[in-house]
């Protein structure tokens, strides 16, 4: 198995892409909670597969997080310990019947548990 380490200084500026509909997701749930700054992206351990994302509204800008400025002014910040694991990943938010829920298009899993919860990467 290889181990693939994650570079900061030589890796693209935008780790993660978000697409448009995400981004405006984001930025109306920053509008309803006023004590929050920004969006943060990490994984963790979960499920029955290995990681699942968690997704959480932030009310400072940590300093350990790689910090992603998507547009409208909309702050990401990227758990610099899960940056290897969700590197490539693209943020959507799709709409399936009357649910909405962002998807995650992770170039790094390899594996989805069957409720597509979680994730494993190779």
């Amino acid at each position: 198995m290889a181990v693939e380490t994650f570079d900061p200084r030589t890796a693209a500026n935008t780790p993660v892409t978000v697409s448009p509909a995400a981004v405006e997701h984001f930025r109306r749930q920053l509008q309803k909670d006023q004590s929050a700054q920004a969006v943060r992206l990490s994984v963790k351990e979960s499920g029955c597969t290995g990681f699942m994302y968690v997704v959480d509204l932030v009310p400072d800008l940590n300093a350990d997080d790689i910090r992603q400025t998507l547009d409208e002014g909309v702050d990401l910040m990227i758990d610099r310990g899960s940056l290897g694991v969700v590197s490539g990943t693209q943020i959507d938010i799709v709409t399936e019947g009357v649910n909405r829920q962002l998807r995650f298009q992770n170039p790094n899993a390899k594996d989805h548990c069957g409720c597509g919860e979680s994730f494993s990467v190779g």
